[in-house]
This record gives C-alpha cells, sequence and structure tokens, in this order.
C-alpha cells in the first residue's frame, strides 16, 4: 500500500532568508564608510574598495540615529526637561540631548531656558549675543522671519541654538505662563523641536504652561536615594494634576554626576519602568563635570552612546500627531 502523508507530516518548506533589494544594500559604494574599529583597517588597506558588514553595534547605532531624524509629524515638537531637585544634571542633560539631535537633523532645533531663577543654559553654549528670553518678548511684534529670531540665540557647533534666560533672579521672576506661551509660539513658527529647560519648582506660572503645551517630558534623576525619591515625588504630582498621559509617555534619565554609586540602578531602572516609558542611564564624564560648554566630541563614546539612546527615544514620539485642540 502507498503510503500517504499528509501536510501535517511533510518536513517544512525552506523559506531561503531574503535580503532587502535597495541601494544601501547591493551597490557596495552606497555602504558608508567605517567610522573605526577592524572595519575601517580592512577598508583602507584594500584601497578603499572593500566594505566588511556592518557588526550589530554599528547596526544597532545606524537604528537608533534613524529613530533620532525620524520627521517631525505635526511640523513642531515640545520636549520638557524637568526635575524636582537641583544639581541633577538637567541643564546638562537639556544641552546635550539638544546637542545630539541637531546634530543628526537637517531641520532647527532649539533649546530654550524657562527657569524662573536665574538659568544657566546660557553656559553650555559659546555666547554668540547678549540677548535673552526677555529681549525677545520685547521685541516679538517685529519678528517676522527666521533671521530676526536667530538674532536672539547662540548656536552651538553641532547647529542646536539656545535661548538663554536673565542673569538677574529678580527680572528671571517676571517670566509667567502667557509669557512662556508667546515664546512658544514665536518659537513654533521657526523650529521643528523645542527643548525647554523647566526650572525645578513644580507650581509657578511658566511651568504651568510648560506643561501644557509639552508633548512629551524628560524627567532626569540622580542615581540616588534622595534623587530618586524626588523624581517619582514628580510623577505623582504630576498624575494627580492632570498629566497622566505625560508620565506614561515619559523618558526617566538616570545621570551619573559622580564616578562612583553605591545604589542599585538596575532596582532604580526597574521602578520607573514601570511608570514610565523608558529609562536611559548617563554614565559619568569628567567634560559635563566642568559645567562649561557642552562639546559631544570631547564626551566619551559611553556618554554620546547613552545620549544617542536618549535622542532616539524622543525621536520615538515625533512621528506622532498629538491632539493640539487643548495646546
Amino acid at each position: 500500500m502507498t503510503e500517504i502523508h499528509t501536510s501535517a507530516d511533510a518536513p517544512a518548506e525552506h523559506v531561503p532568508e531574503t535580503v532587502p533589494l535597495t541601494a544601501e544594500h547591493l551597490l557596495t559604494n552606497r555602504r558608508p564608510e567605517p567610522s573605526g574599529g577592524w572595519r575601517r583597517i580592512v577598508w583602507r588597506l584594500s584601497g578603499r574598495k572593500y566594505i566588511p558588514s556592518e557588526s550589530a553595534a554599528e547596526r544597532e547605532r545606524r537604528t537608533l540615529i534613524a529613530q533620532a531624524q525620524t520627521p517631525v509629524a505635526s511640523g513642531h515638537h515640545r520636549i520638557a526637561v524637568m526635575s524636582l531637585k537641583g544639581g541633577v544634571g538637567k541643564t546638562t542633560t537639556t544641552a546635550a540631548l539638544g546637542n545630539t539631535l541637531a546634530s543628526l537633523r537637517g531641520d532647527r532645533v532649539i533649546a530654550i531656558d524657562a527657569n524662573p531663577d536665574r538659568g544657566t543654559l546660557g553656559l553650555k553654549v559659546k555666547s554668540e549675543t547678549a540677548a535673552t528670553i526677555r529681549t525677545l518678548l520685547a521685541e516679538a511684534d517685529h519678528i517676522m522671519r527666521y533671521a530676526d529670531a536667530r538674532a536672539f540665540t547662540s548656536q552651538s557647533p553641532a547647529r542646536l541654538e539656545v535661548l538663554a534666560s536673565d542673569t538677574d533672579p529678580a527680572v528671571s521672576e517676571a517670566f509667567n505662563a502667557d509669557d512662556y506661551r508667546k515664546v512658544a509660539g514665536l518659537i513654533e513658527r521657526y523650529y521643528s523641536i523645542c527643548i525647554t529647560d523647566c526650572g525645578t519648582g513644580l507650581l509657578h506660572g511658566a511651568m504651568r504652561a510648560t506643561l501644557e503645551l509639552a508633548d512629551q517630558i524628560v524627567l532626569v534623576s540622580l542615581p540616588a536615594v534622595d534623587g530618586a525619591n524626588s523624581a517619582a515625588a514628580t510623577l505623582d504630582w504630576l498624575t494627580a494634576h492632570g498629566y497622566a498621559d505625560l508620565v506614561k509617555s515619559a523618558i526617566v534619565v538616570l545621570n551619573s554626576v559622580e564616578s562612583k554609586s553605591d545604589v542599585d540602578l538596575d532596582l532604580l531602572e526597574r521602578h520607573f519602568r514601570a511608570r514610565c516609558r523608558t529609562v536611559i542611564r548617563v554614565p559619568y564624564d569628567p567634560h559635563l563635570k566642568e559645567g562649561a560648554e557642552v562639546d559631544l566630541l570631547r564626551l566619551r563614546p559611553t556618554t554620546r552612546g547613552a545620549y544617542l539612546r536618549l535622542a532616539a527615544a524622543v525621536g520615538h514620539s515625533f512621528g506622532l500627531r498629538p491632539d493640539r485642540a487643548g495646546h
């Protein structure tokens, strides 16, 4: 009797691995030249003709860069960088994130200082103007094009523009919710991404307007007991005051400002991952410890990698079209 095989008995058909038929995959002259390591050595020894396949780390880096380069679907995206506790590296995080995004993208990225007290964001880039957020407000009616707005900002080598705050705390205190909304409206005309360096208080007027307009928040915390508790309290306050959606989509940055710590980072990360979208660890870096201008080229590779992951995580939301009916 002839044995009959059912489809269940038949061996699974082998499906060959497919390669995307794109120019980047098929044309050797379209592959990016190796940035370093043994691949670059081989490439140079071959007379710049042979490019070895990318490693897993390099493929991951390309993926992260692509995420950070996601077009802003809504035309303008607002990121609020905040912390209830001072001295955690909030302003440094603002500058480093902004520089990373600006260095990778072709559109305009700006960081603005919304501290009600004397802000230090202006110190993170070489000053090109004495203008501040207050002088921009005074001249708001005369700003009709990008070149007019650019006169009030300083630009880093990575193309991040910074709108500094007043150095006099008494003057800065007058910066309120209406002022922030007016600045935000101006910024929206000429920039794709606006990163706001918030003050440490949750109750001042500028913070209220910042949260109302924000598309997402980045919460910065020290990997320490008091810093973690302050960050958790910030999330509690936001949830209790109608910002639960911002909390769910938030990115928590565990920023190491010291070279050593006895805190269990894995446990800390699990806590915040349960409450927010993701957690990014930024290692200690002596360049950032200087407290001066943030230069991506002077950062350690691991630190640059951390900020690239942060930029990619932020870019995850660029492709969304938020409901701005209440904005």
